[in-house]
């Protein structure tokens, strides 16, 4: 803490209302969940009033800490809230409440409150709405505790153990000349772990919600998990749904823009720069195939009251490894394109990887155009819009093939809802 530090009036006030605001918004969360299952106020040892008044005890002991220069206030404060909410938890099990959500809620809130006097209010705000969205999320967990099977938790424990433990062990520099010196062996890894989170993100929303509430919401979060395998189960599955060919479709589109926002996001996090040159096209793209998805709902309202999509856990080792070599490939091919043929090269590269996975190919020159002799922008740019488009194609490919025929118009017209603006506004970059 800084100790002796003057605040001014106004900077106290933020700090104070803050954790007031945080500990009012987690109390009312906690009230309306306890009506919600009991339909009485009867029992609730803590709401709105109690979890704000906790939140401020916090805050104010931070600051009685600082104006003592004792910091030891902060520790007995901490330890009288956690022996009156010993107190309340063993009452409440006298009644046969044994759960721990609530009191745990309250500790967690004392020391955002102690956050928001130490003025690290993003952090406490962050850790405020995550707290009130997991106390919220309470169905949807448990809902989740029951869908997943043995092998998502032993799949995603193997991957997890492996990172841990391999991770540390991979050298983190290149080895060879070029075009081998961009296989760096930890980078690389790093690289899977982050299209695996954002996968396993797309698995569970996909787990938690299901797809009876639409096709479209099945669209939206199995394309953040996997445009391609989505794209795949549609198509097949679109045989026992040939009435409803714009519905299916629709959904279809509705992945494929969600490879878009995941590519976008990619780029947002490795190679922000690229997001400058990137964005008229990929956003020219995205409005249009959202506009068309949005047509063909209009056509047809109606949906299936079951439309399960078989995705597969992203965090499987076997499907993770497989995209860690296929990264590594695409990386070197780039490289030795772009060291001996060029912008060319690293164009036709960019196409026939992307036409396996978009994300590896994203993700490799987002590596190269960050190393010393990087990739001019521009050139990047147009690589990425390659990739995405040629992913595209095969998408629409696979449907054409395995799909319902009803599906073939309107994915054609999708396919050229997503590709033309692309393929015209590549030549701004």
């Amino acid at each position: 803490m800084d100790m002796g530090t003057p605040l001014t009036f106004e900077a106290l006030a933020l700090r104070l209302g803050t954790a007031l605001a945080i500990g009012l918004m987690v109390g009312l969360q906690r009230e309306f969940a306890h009506r919600q299952e009991q339909n009485s106020r009867a029992g609730l040892f803590a709401g709105a009033r109690t979890f704000t008044l906790i939140s401020l005890l916090g805050a104010t002991s931070g600051l009685a800490a600082d104006l003592l220069q004792a910091p030891f206030i902060v520790l007995l404060t901490l330890a009288g809230v956690g022996a009156l909410l010993t107190v309340a938890h063993y009452i409440g099990a006298q009644r046969g409440d044994i759960g721990l959500t609530t009191e745990m809620a309250g500790l967690l809130t004392f020391l955002i409150g102690l956050l928001c006097y130490l003025n690290r209010l993003v952090l406490a705000a962050a850790l405020g709405v995550g707290l009130t969205w997991l106390l919220a999320l309470k169905p949807q967990t448990r809902l989740l505790a029951e869908r997943i099977s043995r092998e998502d938790v032993y799949a995603t424990l193997k991957f997890g153990l492996i990172t841990v433990i391999l991770l540390p062990l991979l050298p983190d520099r290149s080895y060879g000349p070029p075009p081998f010196d961009v296989l760096v062996p930890r980078q690389i890894w790093l690289m899977v772990v982050f299209i695996s989170a954002i996968s396993f993100l797309g698995y569970v929303l996909t787990q938690v919600l299901g797809a009876r509430r639409g096709l479209g919401l099945t669209g939206l979060l199995g394309g953040l998990a996997s445009s391609t395998a989505l794209t795949l189960s549609m198509a097949r599955r679109s045989h026992e749904w040939t009435r409803l060919a714009p519905t299916v479709a629709a959904a279809i589109l509705l992945a494929w823009a969600t490879m878009i926002l995941r590519l976008i996001l990619i780029l947002a996090v490795l190679a922000p720069a690229l997001l400058e040159p990137t964005a008229l096209p990929l956003g020219g793209a995205l409005l249009a195939g959202l506009a068309y998805s949005a047509l063909l709902y209009r056509q047809q309202q109606s949906r299936p009251s079951q439309a399960e999509t078989p995705l597969k856990n992203p965090f499987e080792l076997k499907p993770a490894l497989l995209f860690g070599l296929l990264y590594a490939l695409i990386l070197l091919l780039a490289n030795a394109a772009r060291l001996h043929l060029g912008a060319s090269g690293l164009y036709v590269s960019s196409l026939l990887g992307g036409a396996a996975d978009s994300d590896a190919v994203v993700l490799s020159v987002a590596q190269l155009s960050q190393t010393d002799m990087g990739l001019p922008l521009e050139v990047a740019a147009r690589a990425v819009i390659l990739a995405a488009i040629a992913n595209t194609f095969v998408k629409a490919g696979l449907v054409w093939m395995l799909g319902a025929p009803a599906l073939r118009r309107p994915i054609l017209i999708g396919l050229l809802t997503y590709t033309l603006p692309a393929l015209l506004l590549i030549g701004f970059i």
